[in-house]
């Protein structure tokens, strides 16, 4: 049985890394008792795939993993029971029991959004946010993405699905897949760079609000609906 677990991550223990979040995890259900299935041969694992890993730093409360259980009595109970072992900066916001045919969390990502706040050392421009709008508005934005493959041309505009000013605040629905994921901060250094302004040292606090999968009539839905 697959099971799909919600989370949130905030505080100090946004500066963990991914790997970390995924040992950290794999002892709370452990310590919770869950009945994870195990993986066969000689280095057995917990059976666990995690959503669009979450860069340092950043905050959210739209994090996703799955795992695959042997006993399962209902997911209110299994919500309990890993929220109890849960250290501060860690939630569980929801529980899913998922059918046979749903893909995995990590296949599943199709887009995220983000609130993204600047820090007080961000000198922003007196026009700043009818700059980003025009900036958005264009009809392409070419620029070089680097990967861990190297370097490549894209259309920054085809992976932003939605950019809004909310108050003080930059607002982005974008691209998460796995091969063409855009991330909120490269959009704005991008926007900056362009438009001459020099950024400091971290400029900007991210928080994901949450995780989407495309469904079979083409909308983005929660990966818990």
């Amino acid at each position: 049985m697959k099971v799909r677990i919600k989370f949130s991550k905030y505080g100090p223990v946004r500066f963990l890394g991914h790997l970390d979040v995924m040992r950290y995890f794999q002892k709370a259900l452990r310590r919770a008792d869950i009945d994870v299935a195990y993986s066969e041969g000689f280095s057995p694992h917990q059976i666990m795939s995690f959503a669009a890993p979450l860069s340092v730093g950043h905050t959210s409360s739209g994090e996703y993993f799955d795992i695959e259980v042997n006993r399962f009595t209902s997911e209110e109970d299994l919500r309990e029971k890993l929220q109890s072992v849960m250290v501060e900066g860690f939630d569980i916001l929801k529980v899913q029991l998922l059918p046979d045919k749903e893909k995995n969390a990590m296949a599943g990502v199709a887009a995220a959004d983000y609130l993204v706040s600047f820090s007080d050392k961000v000198p922003l421009p007196e026009n700043w946010k009818a700059g980003l709008m025009d900036f958005y508005r264009q009809e392409s934005i070419p620029v070089t993405k680097t990967t861990k493959k190297g370097q490549r041309e894209i259309d920054l505009k085809e992976g932003v699905y939605l950019l809004e000013v909310r108050g003080e605040d930059v607002y982005m629905l974008v691209d998460a897949g796995s091969g063409s994921n855009i991330k909120p901060g490269f959009v704005l250094e991008t926007f900056f760079e362009k438009s001459g302004v020099s950024l400091p040292e971290y400029p900007f606090r991210i928080h994901r609000l949450e995780t989407y999968k495309r469904e079979e009539n083409g909308r983005l839905a929660p990966l818990i609906s």
